[in-house]
């Protein structure tokens, strides 16, 4: 049982943590997801568009040939000298020549040969047919439909019903329509016409011509239409989703940031208060057993002294110690204020005299120009103190210590710290900014922490860059007063 047991443990802890929560992935489900919104509603767009040029080069191309027929009737009536009480519309079907016998027989037959000529010959036509009211198709440039009655036409029966022009457009010949019997059947698109010709008065539909064109231009002035909507709606998509994205990834790289920043922070307080905590309870301590010490020192000249001295020597370090981690962790928020920046680095180099001729370091430094930075004196006074500190100890047996002066860009200048010293590996330089990692025997590791905090308080930033056995360089941003 023991042995069944443990399997079925580790399997409930795999469980466990394949089912674990992951993290909400913004960028990800917005790309998805306004992708799919984006592209939902370009397409909605380009359809509407698309629909929309087409309906309307319809109707507009119906509208001016119906118009133009119109035109062409009443001329044509005019200039045969019929009566004006008649309209071409009475005069088109040949079985009613004889209601009206007023009417001069050639003049009606030059007319009515006028207007179906013209109606033949307009440009793009492939099929036109003349409807008397019972739906007999009187005329046709196929003569094989003349005498033809079509009894099922809806677009026909509109027209008939509305007296107003109908027109409808088709890809595709339909073979079940006994009108659309082409002689030259069309290659493309097609549109389709209804015009209605009138009584006298104007209120009784005496003749339909229904017009089968092919408008070549029209097609292809709507097809580079349609191909001009749908590049325009695809970029217009792509900008907005590009945009959008780029938006949204800004807003990820801040949060994540933020995030980053925020846990830091709660790192900071939770060590700052622990910390704090510890250091001042081993305040009293070491300075009682500090005393203690000395007073043993005055007592005792014999072999226990160099023990003592060691006591002393131990506590000095840890109360440095108490003293860097209270330093390091405590709140910054003294302002900015413009300091000079080659005063303070000539300041600090100053202090460092001693250890740098001790070390045999030779020191290289000519700035040639005092930039104002954004800074205050005492904390940027402890970030180069904390470099240069590193640096000497890196060079024990001598070396170079190059600092220069660069601007950065308009608003700032780069400050470079570099030495000869062993340097770092690569793993202890992707660490060298975690609170408590010192690559140094007795360090603390809050050093480089200090500086980089200090940096950002005030609007700059910290590089390290580094390699074993060839030294390592630090370069400080600051931002400069105008």
């Amino acid at each position: 049982m023991t042995t069944l047991a443990k399997p079925l443990a580790t399997d409930k802890a795999d469980l466990h943590l394949s089912t674990r929560k992951q993290p909400f992935n913004l960028l990800r489900w917005f790309s998805l997801i306004s992708m799919a919104v984006i592209g939902t509603v370009a397409v909605a767009l380009g359809s509407v568009s698309s629909k929309f040029v087409i309906t309307e080069s319809v109707q507009r191309d119906a509208l001016l040939t119906s118009q133009f027929l119109t035109a062409i009737a009443t001329a044509e009536v005019r200039h045969v000298s019929i009566p004006n009480v008649r309209t071409m519309g009475e005069l088109l079907d040949p079985r009613k020549d004889r209601d009206f016998p007023d009417v001069d027989p050639m003049a009606r037959a030059n007319a009515r040969g006028e207007f179906l000529d013209h109606i033949e010959h307009l440009p793009d036509v492939i099929l036109a047919n003349v409807y008397a009211p019972d739906r007999m198709i009187i005329w046709s440039t196929n003569p094989a439909l003349m005498g033809t009655t079509i009894h099922v036409d809806e677009d026909l029966d509109k027209a008939f019903a509305l007296k107003a022009p109908v027109s409808a457009s088709y890809h595709d010949v339909d073979h079940a329509r006994l009108e659309q019997k082409f002689i030259t059947p069309p290659e493309y698109i097609f549109i389709e016409n209804y015009i209605p010709l009138f009584d006298v008065e104007g209120n009784n539909v005496t003749a339909m011509v229904e017009i089968y064109k092919e408008p070549k231009d029209l097609i292809n002035r709507m097809e580079r239409g349609l191909v001009l909507i749908w590049l325009a709606t695809a970029l217009g998509g792509g900008l907005i989703y590009l945009g959008l994205y780029w938006i949204v990834r800004r807003a990820a790289i801040l949060l994540a940031t933020q995030q980053k920043q925020l846990i830091t922070n709660e790192t900071f307080v939770a060590l700052g208060e622990m910390s704090s905590a510890v250091a001042h309870s081993l305040r009293n301590p070491l300075a009682t057993i500090r005393s203690s010490a000395e007073l043993a020192l005055e007592f005792d000249s014999g072999a226990a002294h160099k023990n003592i001295n060691d006591i002393i020597g131990q506590v000095d370090r840890m109360s440095k110690w108490v003293r860097e981690l209270l330093q390091s962790l405590r709140p910054l928020n003294d302002e900015a204020e413009p300091v000079d920046l080659v005063a303070v680095l000539h300041d600090s180099l100053k202090a460092f005299e001693q250890q740098i001729a001790r070390n045999r370091v030779t020191v290289v430094f000519t700035p040639k120009e005092t930039p104002m930075v954004l800074s205050q004196y005492v904390q940027l006074t402890q970030i180069l103190n904390s470099l240069l500190a590193n640096a000497l100890e890196a060079m024990e047996a001598g070396g170079t210590l190059t600092i220069t002066l660069d601007p950065s860009d308009s608003r700032g200048v780069c400050v470079t710290v570099s030495d000869t010293g062993k340097g770092m590996t690569e793993e202890q330089r992707r660490m060298a900014f975690r609170p408590f990692f010192t690559t140094k025997q007795g360090g603390l590791g809050v050093g480089l922490v200090l500086v980089k905090r200090i940096m950002e308080r005030f609007g700059g930033s910290v590089a390290l860059d580094s390699r074993e056995g060839e030294g390592t360089r630090v370069r400080l941003v600051f931002k400069i007063i105008p």
